[in-house]
């Protein structure tokens, strides 16, 4: 019995010290992993660069940035202030590279505002262009221009939905009158071409030749 009460202890005393050494091991990898956030927070830091710019032909010009850096240049969360013409322009979002790219919101000097995806420092994947007169678009973005899918929605109160090409309406679509009628046809250039198919208010169809 001497035997198997020793034999006990020990097998306990094995698994009080697996035990502290897996404890040994979490406080180990914990410390690890603090240290390598602390490198990261060293490495991407928030920074202000100010531009210096002499180029006099350039219609917009960087003025300030202030956000996260890595390798001199914007990276990370950050917001970049431009001067055009006497107002300012300022985008507020996602860099990568010393471009625009991710999420962000951009707004214009003159009151138009764009918030969405960017990529190579353009409007580019999903997005919506508010417009300072009231309009706005919603959808498809391709190389800073309205490419794709969308909805237009027009200040005063009708709207297109359907294709887009080089920022303007180009395919199938549907324009919805604010009085209530809609018509669904083909557009080429942002124009209507061929038979356009009416629907009015009051329910009657009616054909339209463009």
């Amino acid at each position: 019995s001497d035997i198997i009460i020793k034999m006990n202890y020990i097998i306990n005393e094995n698994k009080k010290n697996t035990e502290l050494i897996r404890n040994d091991i979490s406080k180990l990898y914990n410390q690890i992993n603090k240290k390598f956030d602390e490198l990261k927070i060293n490495t991407i830091n928030k920074h202000e660069i100010k531009y210096n710019n002499d180029d006099k032909n350039t219609e917009i010009k960087r003025v300030k940035y202030i956000g996260e850096v890595l390798n001199g240049v914007p990276n990370g969360k950050g917001t970049m202030y431009w001067k055009r013409g006497d107002g300012y322009d300022r985008y507020e979002g996602e860099w990568k590279n010393d471009n625009k790219e991710g999420k962000g919101i951009y707004y214009a000097a003159n009151g138009d505002r764009y918030e969405g995806d960017f990529r190579n420092g353009k409007f580019e994947g999903k997005g919506i262009e508010y417009f300072v007169n009231g309009s706005r678009y919603e959808g498809d973005f391709r190389n800073g221009i309205h490419e794709g899918k969308g909805n237009y929605y027009y200040a005063k109160g009708d709207r297109y939905e359907g294709d887009w090409r080089n920022g303007k309406k180009d395919g199938k679509g549907i324009y919805y009158w604010n009085n209530g009628d809609r018509e669904m046809g083909d557009y080429s250039n942002g124009k209507s071409i061929g038979k356009h198919v009416k629907l009015t208010r009051y329910g009657e169809v009616e054909i339209v030749n463009y």
